[in-house]
């Protein structure tokens, strides 16, 4: 179907829905590399006109990804509900928009229509909205997820401690991972990119978390960021697993390009739930994406890169994950070129998944050959925080010295909790006024030597 719009006296055609969805996309490098962006402003204009008056139930009849070639496509359409569809199946795109921004559609009414919504139909209308509105509408739909502490409430936003390394040191991890404590973060997950896939690598550094937090009864979780196929492998050595790792992307062959599947992730799933290792929940996934993953895989068949990212939460949806972190700038500015699209990208993402019922983070970053630099990401890190994500990055300087890109420290997330008034998971919290680390308020205490992590921690850590 065929879909028009005039301006003046100038008429504008998109020949399907997938390329309406692109042309109303706002302005981003990957899109104009997959020569699918509008080509003017006045074109994308047109394009965000006729999309507003297209209704929902459209993106359930015309696929932009056929349903016979993709099995993400099938997943979307074989798990929509039509019972929680029902709500909102009169609606165009602009009317879902000012559905969702009415002062009316609280948290329950968000809750409800959740699995009758489709990746497509939030992509859609957050072409036409603006970052205010993103803001306002993502914040109003909150993600609880639980595993050994509980993370997403409304009025709390937890970090990843993000201790790498660049040889997978073990000291130099364990010094990373004790400063970030130190700063009151770590409550999201203690999460490592390893250097290397190497199987005994990786088990010693699982071990290794896992016997600090078991040694200071750390209510947090642990997750070495290998490939699914190695989180599995170390499983059946008796490795200490707790979150199971995969980056995965919106279309089957995106997915193949990392070498994964629908499959291969629930097999994945169901081993981690076998471990019985959550002691609140038992959601244990953790999947990273990014736009632009698609298309740097020659993998989005013409979809715009954002809606390709949208069909990413579709399957981290599936397996009913404890974290999904969108690494908004780390793909390059090849796919978001500066500070300001970045921004915007991050936005969406959150706005998405939330609203796709999906615990979204953020990895609010960039690598240095892009147009950005801290304070665009310090902008990003407050309308994250004032739009209710999940949680952050916490990197030793801002600066990870493994992957080579730059993204939040853990004085950025005191600053964030400090001037939006953000608490820690309530667990969490909870052990760090007993270890000393913050006070009755929540105010970080600075460190002494006589504070229980620190008495003892350098004969943990084998420094004399």
């Amino acid at each position: 179907m065929s879909y028009t719009e005039s301006i003046g006296s100038r008429t504008y055609r998109f020949a399907d829905l997938k390329t309406l969805l692109a042309k109303a996309s706002p302005q981003r490098s990957g899109d104009q590399l997959a020569s699918i962006a509008a080509a003017s402003e006045e074109e994308r204009v047109a394009a965000k006109m006729a999309l507003a008056e297209v209704p929902l139930r459209t993106f359930l009849n015309e696929p932009l990804i056929p349903y016979e070639t993709d099995e993400v496509t099938r997943l979307i359409i074989d798990d929509h509900s039509p019972a929680a569809f029902a709500e909102i199946s009169h609606l165009t795109v602009g009317d879902f928009r000012n559905w969702l921004l009415s002062t009316t559609t609280d948290t329950d009414a968000l809750t409800r229509i959740t699995e009758g919504l489709t990746p497509e139909m939030v992509a859609a209308v957050s072409k036409l909205m603006r970052n205010q509105d993103l803001i306002t509408a993502a914040r109003k739909r909150p993600v609880i997820t639980r595993f050994r502490n509980t993370v997403g409430l409304p009025g709390r936003m937890s970090v990843r401690l993000q201790p790498n390394h660049p040889t997978d040191d073990v000291k130099g991890i364990a010094a990373s991972m004790l400063d970030g404590l130190m700063y009151a973060c770590g409550d999201a997950l203690i999460g490592i990119n390893p250097a290397s896939d190497n199987l005994a690598a990786i088990t010693k550094l699982l071990q290794m978390i896992d016997d600090f937090r078991q040694r200071y009864q750390v209510p947090t979780q642990s997750c070495v960021l290998t490939h699914v196929t190695s989180t599995i492998a170390a499983m059946e050595k008796g490795a200490p697993v707790d979150l199971v790792f995969q980056s995965i992307a919106g279309t089957e062959k995106a997915n193949a390009s990392f070498g994964i599947s629908l499959a291969l992730l629930q097999e994945a799933y169901e081993a981690g739930l076998s471990l019985q290792r959550g002691t609140v929940g038992s959601n244990l996934m953790y999947f990273e994406t990014g736009q632009g993953s698609a298309l740097s895989a020659d993998a989005h068949f013409g979809v715009d890169q954002q809606t390709c990212e949208a069909r990413a939460y579709a399957v981290a949806r599936k397996f009913r994950p404890f974290l999904v972190n969108t690494v908004v700038g780390f793909i390059g500015p090849e796919y978001l070129y500066d500070g300001k699209q970045i921004t915007r990208a991050g936005l969406e993402d959150h706005f998405c998944g939330k609203l796709l019922g999906v615990p979204m983070g953020c990895d609010i970053c960039y690598t240095n050959h892009a147009e950005a630099d801290q304070d665009d990401m310090d902008n990003l890190l407050t309308l994250l925080g004032v739009a209710g994500i999940n949680f952050i990055m916490g990197v030793p300087g801002a600066d990870d010295v493994m992957l080579n890109y730059q993204s939040t420290s853990f004085h950025d997330a005191l600053y964030v909790r400090d001037v939006l008034g953000l608490r820690r998971a309530p667990e969490f919290e909870e052990w760090l006024e007993s270890m000393q680390i913050i006070d009755a308020r929540g105010a970080l205490i600075g460190p002494s030597a006589r504070q229980p992590l620190l008495e003892g921690a350098r004969d943990w850590m084998g420094i004399a």
